[in-house]
């Protein structure tokens, strides 16, 4: 049995975009993988939200597929069984007690009661195992809201006391790199930042509400044996909130119900399903990535996805990453291994996050396959007019839960109108660069061809104002800024657009 070591070299700075070379160094300290696996690896990013089309549903079975790829039965991600002495200590005397005493780990009694992909926690064995080297006893015994912050090695946020939910604006995410290379671009996640809310809070819930009161399970849905993550997945979204913004959320002395204060609502938490929780109280689409094992690979067991476009949560659920990405080019050949290897080894303590962008006409959340929005792409509408026009932000971290092991993969699409790109520096120069001079066959991947009679004129324009204003310097070479995903500036903005 492997367990990787967990530590190794984040960045220096959240707010820098990676570059190809950086990346390559740190994936391959963080591990230890063959240097051209790494460089295949940060080819594409593994991105559930990019525009796509998809075969029929395929379940997942127990029993693994016939694999030519390496096997990962004895491999485990790192655990964090180390945290439970000084959580322990904490506890009452009747969990203390139910949790054993000196917490002994017995390796080989860990391999042969490894929990079934489609067993529930809840009915299993105490003496069963999940992947994450906890087990059903240990689970049990912490209960409900353990110390997520202590369990996963990753800080509670700061309570964020300026916040206003009816000013609030979400940080002006420009993702933007040149030279344009398709690789993860990874970044250490901001602790504070993971959930994020703003201004629209009300009218994304009802509409994310709506969208699953019409599509049902290809917006949210459950597979067996996904309980312990999706339950310990609220758990925490719940700890954020509270902790973020403890002038909106609150828990009952019990951790029994939650209470809403910009929705005015309360939510029975032990009647209420996890993800529809998660659904009436937070804009933000998540997939979790469960262990099978039978061949050790990872499949999308469970998940709330709104904000989807060319594809959606029912053609997706209970494929393995291989199964979900078969559509994306040179995937198979250049990505799947090192991606298989990425999700068996990733540690708990050092979640990442990344962004990727588009251009869409208004604000489409959810366009599943076939939409007739779709039709919008094949053609340049002469109608159109800038404020159309929007950028699109998918941003994204990617983290494991610490007691059940599954990855959890979390996005929220962002909508900016491009008129705001006049006054940020670099911005409207960067985006008509991309344009102009990216691989067609990643313009075509974006589907930028439709909007591009609008945007590039006046991106042109907004470039000559900032040359002839002094904005950015006449000489400036295209680079991805040191500020990315940001801007020079934009905190300042940011905040003036909130009233601080």
């Amino acid at each position: 049995m492997v367990w990787p070591t967990s530590s190794f070299v984040m960045l220096t700075s959240p707010f820098t975009l990676v570059s190809l070379a950086v990346c390559v160094s740190i994936l391959l300290y963080l591990f230890h993988l063959r240097r051209s696996d790494q460089q295949h690896v940060l080819r594409r990013f593994l991105s559930l939200q990019q525009p796509r089309t998809t075969t029929a549903l395929e379940s997942s079975p127990e029993k693994p597929a016939q694999r030519t790829e390496p096997s990962y039965v004895d491999v485990f991600p790192p655990t964090q069984r180390g945290t439970l002495d000084k959580i322990v200590s904490k506890l009452p005397e009747v969990q203390k007690q139910a949790m054993g005493g000196h917490l002994p780990f017995d390796e080989a009694a860990f391999q042969r009661a490894l929990l079934g992909l489609n067993e529930n926690y809840e009915t299993a064995a105490p003496n069963k195992y999940c992947f994450s080297g906890f087990s059903m006893a240990e689970i049990r015994a912490l209960g409900d809201f353990p110390d997520y912050a202590e369990l996963s090695g990753v800080p509670a946020p700061a309570p964020y006391k300026q916040f206003n939910i009816e000013t609030a604006l979400p940080r002006p995410y420009r993702p933007f790199r040149w030279s344009y290379h398709q690789t993860m671009s990874l970044m250490k996640m901001e602790p504070d930042f993971w959930i994020e809310l703003e201004n629209s809070y009300k009218e994304r819930i009802a509409e994310r509400q709506n969208l699953y009161a019409r599509h049902g399970g290809d917006v949210l849905q459950h597979l067996p044996g996904s309980e312990l993550a999706c339950k310990e997945l609220m758990e925490m979204v719940l700890q954020f909130l509270c902790a973020r913004y403890p002038q909106y959320f609150t828990l009952s002395a019990d951790k029994t119900v939650l209470e809403n204060g910009i929705l005015q609502t309360t939510t029975d938490l032990k009647r209420t399903p996890p993800l529809i929780t998660l659904l009436n109280n937070v804009p933000e689409d998540f997939a979790i990535m469960l262990r099978n094992p039978a061949d050790g690979y990872y499949y999308l067991r469970a998940g709330i996805i709104c904000s989807a476009v060319g594809w959606n949560l029912g053609l997706k659920i209970g494929k393995s990453l291989p199964e979900i990405h078969i559509p994306v080019p040179d995937y198979k050949e250049k990505m799947q291994m090192s991606m298989d290897r990425f999700f068996t080894k990733m540690p708990t303590t050092k979640p990442i996050q990344r962004g990727s962008w588009f251009f869409e006409i208004d604000q489409p959340l959810y366009m599943p396959p076939n939409d007739p929005r779709e039709k919008r792409l094949g053609f340049q509408d002469p109608r159109l007019e800038p404020e159309n026009i929007h950028l699109r932000v998918d941003w994204q971290t990617l983290r494991r839960l610490p007691l059940s092991g599954g990855v959890v993969f979390n996005f929220k699409a962002l909508f900016t109108p491009i008129t705001e790109f006049r006054n940020e520096p670099y911005i409207p120069s960067l985006t008509l660069k991309l344009l102009n001079e990216s691989k067609a066959d990643l313009l075509k991947y974006k589907h930028t061809w439709h909007i591009e009679h609008i945007v590039k004129p006046l991106m042109a324009r907004y470039e000559k104002e900032q040359f002839e204003t002094g904005v950015i310097p006449r000489d400036w070479v295209h680079h991805t800024l040191d500020e990315s995903p940001f801007f020079p500036g934009w905190e300042d903005k940011w905040r003036l657009q909130q009233g601080f």
